[in-house]
């Protein structure tokens, strides 16, 4: 079953490359973290996201589906429509 959620959550992004998004992370010891960029690639096991160059000091950084699947990050597409929250329902 995870293995098939996985797969959810990776076509479910592969419908937004090259969107922009907004990602919620768990930076540890009660921190969250939040950066914009574009969803760059998908890859078997993660995504990479290309991060806004004037926010951040890293241009790229990569999460795996599991980190979605297991909450530890939020990613919301923002597009002409609105805004779509990826995640996994049971």
């Amino acid at each position: 079953m995870a293995k098939n959620a996985l797969l959810e959550i990776k076509q479910s992004l592969e419908a937004h490359v090259g969107s922009k998004i907004s990602l919620r992370a768990n930076g540890g010891r009660r921190k969250t973290i939040e950066r914009t960029g574009v969803l760059e690639e998908i890859y078997p096991s993660v995504f990479i996201v290309k991060l806004d160059q004037d926010q951040h000091a890293f241009k790229r950084v990569s999460y795996s589906y599991a980190d979605i699947l297991t909450e530890s990050v939020e990613v919301t597409v923002c597009n002409d429509d609105g805004q779509v929250k990826i995640s996994y329902v049971h």
